[in-house]
C-alpha cells in the first residue's frame, strides 16, 4: 500500500520478467562464445599459434657456399671465384641526427660518384642500380627492412673499398661487404667448354629454395661444363636460425649455425696452352683466307671448330668452337642487349659446335664406307676400280623398277683411272665410294647398301649422343628408308645410297663424332668415349673420383655390327638379329690409306712440312642452310661446301688425333689441311718443352 495515497504498490509484469531473462541469456551466450573461442585457439589451435608467433621471431638465413673451381690438366685456373667488394649502408645503424645522416650521404656520394638524389622513393630499389640516388636507396630500404644492408656501388675498386672501410668508423652504418664473383681467367678462349653462370630460372626456384639456395642471390650453370656439373660446382649452403625483433634486428642465435660446404672442384683434360694455339691457329687461318676472298663474290668463312684428342684415352686436349663469347661480361648479371645480340648472330657463339652442331660430313665419312666395304667383302684391298669424272645410274625407288638415269660426279672432274682400295681413300675419289656404297653394274654386283651403311656408321660413333660431359650434345642423323619414309614422305631410293657413301644428302654428324670415327681408326678398332673430365677434387685437395678411359666398345672384339636379309633397304631394313665384328686387317688397310693421303694423297701438299708420320682424311661437304638460302648461294650443282679434315700422330702409335672444319670453307684439303698441321705441330712442340723440363707423364 501506498503509504501517500493508500493505494497498493504494483507487481511486476510478465514482460518485464522476459526482457531480464533475454538479457542475462545474450550475456551468457556471448561469454559461451567468447569461452568457447578462446578454448579454440588456446587449446586446439595451439600448435598452430605457436609456430606463428615463432616464425615472426625466428628467421632462417642461407649462408652462401663457395662454388668450386674449374682447373685445366696442369692446375691452369679456367673458372675461379674473385672476391668483389660491395659498399653497403644499414639504415637503422645510422646516427640518429638527420644532420649526421646528411653528412654522411653527401660523403658517400662524392666518393662513388653516385647522385645524391635521383628518382623516387616509389621507384624499384635495385642493388647497385642507378635508378637511384644514395638517399633515396637509404629510403626505399628503411621503408621496408631496416636492419638488412643495401648495396649502394658493387665490385668497386680495392683502393675504394679501403678508403671506405677507413672512413667508416666515423659513418656508422656504412660498411664493405666482400662478395665472391665468378671469374673466368681464359675468358672466350674458353667459354665455350666452361660456359656461364645466370640467376636461377624460374621453373628450378621452388626446388633449390628446398635446397637453402636463394633467388637473385646464387647462380647456376647456362652453359657448358657449369650447367653439366652445376650439381657438383654448387655445393650445399649453410643455415643459421636467428631470433629478430619487430623491425629485423637479429637479437641472438637459435641454434648452432650450419656452416656451408663448398662445391666440388673439377680439373679437366683440356690443356690450356694447346687451347691457346688452337685458338689462334683458327682465328688466324680464317682470317687470311677471308682477306683473300674479300674482293670476290661468296660468303666469309664465318665459323669454325677444333677438337684434339688422345685417341687411347679419349682425353680431350682442345675444343675450340669459333667465333665464340666473353663469358667473363656475365659474371655478375647478363647484360640484355649483349645476350640479344649473340642470339641474333648467324654464327650462333652461345652453341659449342665442337659437340652441338648437326653438320653434313662430306667426304671424311667415306671412313665408314672403307671400312664396311671391305669388312663385307664388296672389295678387296687389290681391287682396281674404274673411277671416270662421273657415272651415270639409274635410281630407283621402288624393286623392279626401271627407274631414271642420275649423273654422280667426282671433285676430279677428270677422274682418276684405276684405283685400288689404297688409292681410293688416299685421293678421296667420290665414284670410287659411289660405287662402293651403291654398286655398278658389270664392275661391283653389289654395292654396301644403305642399311649395313648404317650399322657400321653408327659403330663408328655417328648416330648417337657420345657422352661427353657437355649439355645439349647432338645425336646427328643416320638415315634408313624408315625414317626417310616417315619424315620425308617418299621411299628410299637408291641414289639416296650414293650421296650417302660420301657422307652428303641427309647424314648429319658433330665435329665431335668426326673426331672419334677417325679415333676409332688410329685406336685399332677401340673405340673410346671423350671426355673433359680428368678428375674430381675437394677443397684440400683430396681426388674424389680419378680418370679412368671408358671404352665404349671395340669393333673388332665386340659385336657391333647388324647383319641384314635385305643390305640395299628397299622398303626398310630388315635385321637377321646377327651380330658381327670387323676384321683387323680392315683397320690396317684404312690406316695405310689414310697415310697414303698424307704422303702422296689429298693432304701430301699441306703436311709436306709435317716431320711427324700422321694419316688423316680430308672432306668437303656441300650444304643448303638458312643463310646460304638468305645469300641466294643454293644453287644446283654449285652448291657451297664446308671443309673438313682429320688427323692423328704418330701413325706408328698414335697420341693425338684432329679434326677440324671451316663452315662455308670450300675446299678441305687447302682451308682445313693447313690447321691441322699446324695444330699437330704446337701439341708436338708443347711435348718437347714439356719433355726438356722434366714434366712430361
Amino acid at each position: 500500500m501506498n503509504l501517500l495515497d493508500g493505494t497498493p504498490p504494483k507487481a511486476p509484469t510478465s514482460l518485464e520478467q522476459w526482457r531480464l531473462l533475454t538479457f542475462f541469456g545474450f550475456v551468457g551466450l556471448i561469454f559461451f562464445i567468447f569461452i568457447l573461442r578462446l578454448f579454440y585457439l588456446q587449446v586446439l589451435e595451439h600448435e598452430n599459434w605457436l609456430s606463428q608467433a615463432e616464425g615472426n621471431r625466428t628467421e632462417v638465413i642461407s649462408l652462401a657456399p663457395q662454388r668450386g673451381v674449374i682447373y685445366d690438366r696442369n692446375g691452369v685456373i679456367l673458372a675461379q671465384n674473385e672476391a668483389s667488394y660491395n659498399i653497403v649502408v644499414v639504415p637503422a645503424d645510422l646516427p640518429a641526427d638527420d644532420g649526421e645522416v646528411e653528412e654522411i650521404i653527401y660523403a658517400l656520394a662524392n666518393l662513388t660518384d653516385q647522385p645524391v638524389s635521383l628518382g623516387s622513393i616509389d621507384d624499384p630499389l635495385i642493388p647497385c642500380g642507378t635508378n637511384l640516388g644514395v638517399r633515396q636507396m637509404i629510403e626505399v630500404q628503411n621503408s621496408f627492412s631496416p636492419y638488412d644492408p643495401v648495396a649502394i656501388q658493387c665490385n668497386v675498386s680495392r683502393q675504394l673499398a679501403l678508403a671506405v672501410k677507413e672512413r667508416a668508423v666515423d659513418w656508422p652504418g656504412v660498411s664493405v661487404v666482400v662478395e665472391p664473383v665468378r671469374q673466368y681467367p681464359t675468358g672466350s678462349m674458353t667459354a665455350a667448354i666452361i660456359g656461364y653462370l645466370g640467376p636461377i630460372p624460374a621453373a628450378q626456384e621452388a626446388e633449390l629454395r628446398a635446397l637453402g639456395f636463394v633467388p637473385n642471390r646464387d647462380k647456376v650453370g647456362y652453359g657448358g661444363l657449369e650447367l653439366y656439373f652445376d650439381e657438383l660446382l654448387r655445393g650445399t649452403p649453410g643455415r643459421r636460425v636467428v631470433e629478430t625483433d619487430a623491425g629485423g634486428q637479429i637479437l641472438r642465435d637459435l641454434e648452432p649455425p650450419i656452416e656451408p660446404i663448398a662445391g666440388e672442384n673439377i680439373v679437366l683434360t683440356i690443356d690450356a696452352r694447346l687451347q691457346s694455339a688452337a685458338s689462334a691457329i683458327i682465328e688466324e687461318e680464317l682470317g687470311l683466307w677471308n682477306t683473300y676472298f674479300r674482293d670476290l663474290p661468296r660468303s666469309h668463312m664465318t665459323s669454325g671448330v677444333i677438337i684434339a684428342m688422345n685417341p687411347k684415352t679419349g682425353e680431350l686436349l682442345a675444343m675450340v668452337s669459333w667465333p665464340t663469347f666473353e663469358n667473363n661480361r656475365m659474371t655478375r648479371f647478363i647484360p640484355a642487349y649483349y645476350y640479344e645480340q649473340l642470339l641474333a648472330d648467324a654464327t650462333k657463339p652461345l652453341i659449342n659446335h665442337a659437340a652441338g652442331a648437326e653438320l653434313p660430313a662430306g667426304s671424311v665419312f667415306k671412313i665408314v664406307t672403307a671400312v664396311g666395304a671391305l669388312n663385307e667383302g664388296i672389295v678387296t684391298p687389290e681391287t682396281v676400280v674404274q673411277t671416270p669424272g662421273s657415272i651415270t645410274v639409274s635410281q630407283r625407288f621402288y624393286e623392279g623398277e626401271a627407274g631414271q638415269n642420275r649423273e654422280f660426279v667426282d671433285w676430279n672432274r677428270a677422274g682418276f683411272g684405276q684405283l685400288n682400295f689404297y688409292g681410293g681413300i688416299a685421293n678421296s675419289s667420290n665414284v670410287y665410294f659411289y660405287k662402293l656404297g651403291g654398286g655398278y653394274e658389270g664392275e661391283i654386283p653389289e654395292g654396301l647398301g644403305i642399311c649395313r651403311l648404317g650399322t657400321y656408321a653408327r659403330a663408328m660413333g655417328y648416330g648417337s649422343a657420345l657422352g661427353v660431359e657437355l649439355p645439349y650434345e647432338v645425336d646427328g642423323l643416320v638415315p634408313d628408308p624408315t625414317w626417310k619414309r616417315l619424315s620425308q614422305g617418299e621411299n628410299w631410293s637408291t641414289g639416296d645410297t650414293y650421296i650417302t657413301s660420301v657422307g652428303q644428302g641427309y647424314i648429319l654428324s658433330s665435329p665431335l663424332q668426326v673426331l672419334v670415327s677417325a679415333a676409332t681408326i688410329a685406336n685399332d678398332g677401340a673405340q673410346m668415349r671423350p671426355t673433359l673430365l680428368r678428375q674430381i677434387v675437394d677443397g684440400e685437395g683430396n681426388i674424389i673420383q680419378d680418370f679412368e678411359p671408358d671404352l665404349r666398345w671395340d669393333i673388332t672384339k665386340d659385336p657391333v655390327i647388324e647383319h641384314y636379309e635385305n643390305p640395299q633397304g628397299i622398303g626398310a631394313c630388315r635385321a637377321t638379329g646377327e651380330l658381327t665384328t670387323v676384321d683387323p686387317s680392315v683397320i690396317d688397310a684404312v690406316q695405310r690409306g689414310m697415310r697414303e693421303a698424307v704422303t702422296y694423297g689429298t693432304l701430301a701438299e699441306r703436311f709436306a712440312n709435317l716431320t711427324i708420320a700422321a694419316a688423316g682424311k680430308t672432306g668437303t661437304a656441300e650444304y643448303c642452310d638458312q643463310v646460304a638460302l638468305a645469300n641466294n648461294r643454293c644453287q644446283y650443282g654449285a652448291w657451297p661446301s664446308h671443309a673438313w679434315s682429320v688427323a692423328y700422330a704418330p701413325y706408328d702409335d698414335p697420341e693425338l688425333a684432329v679434326v677440324a672444319f671451316v663452315y662455308n670453307g670450300s675446299e678441305g684439303s687447302s682451308v682445313a689441311g693447313p690447321i691441322l698441321n699446324r695444330v699437330i705441330q704446337a701439341y708436338f712442340e708443347i711435348k718437347s718443352i714439356d719433355t726438356q723440363l722434366g714434366l712430361a707423364p
